[in-house]
């Protein structure tokens, strides 16, 4: 799917103020594609700001040692916002998943665009500028960035590579291509360097985070002669080992390592009530009409959602839909 990139440049051009925001628990793909858009606006002389739903997670704030990105009514209240001629949501396009911002969305008197890469969406009144073959967000906008003839820099390389290497699984997903590696060879050489992103990525955790993981692995069950994976994070669990929330990220993942799982599901329960689903296919399965069936979305190898209800109510509802999927 072909992006309007004439449009697009002719947006930029027609406006000086940008608010840019992005999803509810920021992954690399949301910041990086955030961090990176922001600076090639301010390389065109825009001015712009960054403000989130939700607080950078404390693993995750290495991508911006700025502190550029904002959080809506920690750092900034929404009646501050309403001098921006533009808003840019960045790697989603569903309401749910736009926490706070969604009300500064649907008040906003300015242009309204979106800039993203899965399959699943909503109407938000905005102009979609949408790739769902894209393995990242991140990069689209290095193709942003060509379009407008903004020159890539370290300080944008940086961030647009963790978005594009964590969105591949580190480039071993199936959604990676040679145009994949080809971006990130020129993010490399414009000076992302992936030794030191992949240590503060994955070789930083603390021992609270292994043991979380460590829990959620005793946990884990197979079924469908093996090919199906499940887990859950209990709220307990976060208490008993100190992890943090953001400390989920990439379990799934792990679970998929062992031989002969195609498809896996996680289920952590959160604080306020109901639970945050994860899915993951390594088959024809497709994640994101899975996810659909419980108002979540995503891609075909990777989809989530929340459920309202408790625990073992949602593991039976979702594991009942991936055992009609999977036959």
């Amino acid at each position: 799917m072909q992006l309007n990139w004439s449009r697009f440049v002719e947006l930029v051009a027609s406006a000086q103020r940008w608010l840019l925001t992005s999803h509810l628990r920021p992954d690399c793909d949301a910041l990086g594609s955030e961090l990176g858009m922001c600076l090639i606006l301010e390389a065109l002389g825009k001015q712009v700001q960054i403000v989130n739903p939700q607080r950078t997670p404390p693993n995750l704030q290495f991508i911006d040692p700025q502190r550029r990105i904002k959080a809506l009514h920690e750092d900034v209240l929404p009646e501050a916002l309403t001098e921006c001629e533009v808003l840019l949501v960045l790697d989603t396009s569903a309401w749910a998943q736009l926490g706070g911002m969604a009300d500064v969305l649907r008040g906003f008197r300015g242009r309204k665009l979106v800039l993203d890469h899965h399959v699943s969406e909503d109407d938000l009144g905005a102009e979609m500028f949408k790739d769902v073959h894209a393995e990242a967000t991140g990069r689209l906008v290095v193709e942003a960035a060509d379009q407008l003839g903004v020159p890539l820099t370290a300080e944008m390389a940086r961030p647009l590579f963790a978005a594009l290497a964590t969105d591949t699984g580190w480039y071993r997903f199936s959604s990676t291509t040679g145009l994949t590696y080809r971006t990130a060879a020129r993010l490399v050489e414009a000076g992302a360097v992936p030794a030191e992103l992949y240590n503060a990525l994955y070789e930083q955790d603390s021992l609270a985070r292994l043991r979380l993981i460590g829990r959620a692995l005793e946990r884990a069950r197979t079924e469908l002669d093996g090919r199906l994976i499940h887990t859950a994070i209990l709220r307990e669990d976060f208490s008993a080992t100190g992890a943090l929330p953001s400390d989920t990220e990439d379990i799934i993942n792990l679970t998929l390592a062992v031989a002969g799982t195609r498809v896996a599901m996680v289920l952590v329960e959160q604080a306020a009530g109901g639970c945050k689903l994860s899915l993951r296919s390594r088959c024809e399965l497709d994640c994101s009409r899975v996810a659909e069936q419980f108002s979540g979305g995503g891609h075909k190898a990777a989809a989530g959602a929340m459920l309202p209800e408790p625990l073992e109510a949602a593991r039976q509802r979702v594991l009942d839909a991936l055992r009609r999927e999977m036959g």
